[in-house]
């Protein structure tokens, strides 16, 4: 099975809040390279169809776009779940038995292979299923086999949420770099150990917090 990812993205302006007291002026771009190297790992995956982003920041649709991915503007303008919901409907209309998954933008060190195996245990089985985050607590990856809706419960301990709506988690091991979103400093040097993306290795190489000179 080939899946269709959706990802959304915040305009760049607000995104990665929490960055911004260690960034500084670096956190705007800071966000577009976890995305660049977050799309362009998926885009890498054999289990990966298409990518589409649903994002409202006109530099960030541009890059992306230039990567490979389809944009589509946040028309829903309702956070998070709202623009998923609204980038899996635009997937199914084109092809309405679409294996669809949502993905997080902020996984700068995924890597294709990671993301091939976690897309196979969601293929395993029936219905939804998601990988959690490296604390446990939210989601990064929620997946919906044909016919069945996304439904995502994404923000805060979302884990809990699409635990408690059926979806199965997905439990591998050794499929890290699936797992390490980046909110934080702290998540930024983790991501960086495992081998962040070149885009972000570039941006990070420049700052203190991360390692940098």
């Amino acid at each position: 099975m080939r899946w269709s990812l959706v990802v959304p993205l915040k305009p760049l302006a607000v995104a990665k809040s929490r960055l911004a007291g260690s960034a500084g002026a670096a956190r705007a771009g800071l966000a577009l390279a976890f995305a660049q190297d977050t799309v362009a790992a998926a885009l890498a995956c054999p289990a990966v169809r298409d990518v589409t982003v649903v994002t409202d920041d006109p530099l960030a649709g541009a890059e992306l776009a230039a990567l490979g991915a389809r944009v589509l503007p946040d028309d829903p303008a309702a956070g998070l779940n709202a623009a998923l919901r609204h980038g899996a409907d635009a997937v199914r209309a084109r092809r309405p038995g679409a294996a669809v998954a949502a993905l997080n933008a902020d996984l700068p060190a995924l890597r294709g292979a990671d993301l091939h195996q976690v897309l196979d245990a969601a293929a395993s089985g029936p219905g939804r299923a998601f990988l959690a985050d490296a604390a446990g607590i939210g989601t990064t990856l929620l997946a919906a086999a044909p016919g069945v809706p996304l439904a995502p419960a994404f923000g805060g301990p979302s884990r809990d949420r699409h635990l408690a709506s059926g979806a199965r988690e997905i439990t591998l091991p050794g499929v890290d770099s699936a797992r390490r979103d980046v909110d934080t400093a702290a998540d930024l040097r983790v991501a960086l150990a495992l081998g962040a993306g070149p885009r972000t290795a570039a941006i990070a190489a420049r700052l203190v917090f991360a390692g940098g000179r």
